[in-house]
């Protein structure tokens, strides 16, 4: 496969904010420094944020083709997730993404196929494959209750 690339821009707005845009996409996200820090704002997207979602929707999207390709019949598929920054020898580092995933399946006897799903789609994530931070998931595997 050939090298693809992903163009992103950004601009400065004020203070510590700005518009990111694709020329690829229509819709734009301002992004801010988090209000954990200096100067930092509430309610916009940080970089932070953005990381932990290219993950978290990495892992999604990886699970989609592999269900399909798998012939997986799932009902739902959810994800909640959590980036972690730390300060280690005097540098922020984000050095854990959490992954709470959970898929609803129609029948019991599809479990164990959408754990290993999940595994692959893990393994196979190329965002989490290109970071060092450390990828921690933690899945949940629901059976769609059949009202009687």
């Amino acid at each position: 496969m050939e090298p693809h690339a992903y163009n992103v821009n950004i601009e400065w707005n004020s203070d510590r904010k700005g518009t990111m845009s694709s020329p690829e996409l229509n819709n734009t996200i301002e992004v801010a420094t988090p209000p954990n820090f200096p100067k930092g704002m509430e309610g916009i997207w940080s970089p932070e944020h953005l990381f932990t979602a290219a993950v978290a929707s990495c892992l999604m999207t990886t699970f989609l083709s592999i269900a399909e390709n798998s012939k997986l019949d799932f009902v739902s598929f959810k994800i909640e997730s959590k980036g972690i920054l730390e300060q280690i020898d005097g540098k922020f580092l984000m050095t854990r993404v959490e992954l709470y995933p959970v898929v609803v399946i129609a029948l019991e006897k599809d479990r164990e196929r959408a754990e290993r799903i999940l595994q692959k789609s893990e393994a196979a994530c190329l965002i989490s494959n290109s970071v060092k931070a450390k990828i921690e998931m933690k899945a949940v595997i629901e059976v769609m209750a059949i009202a009687a």
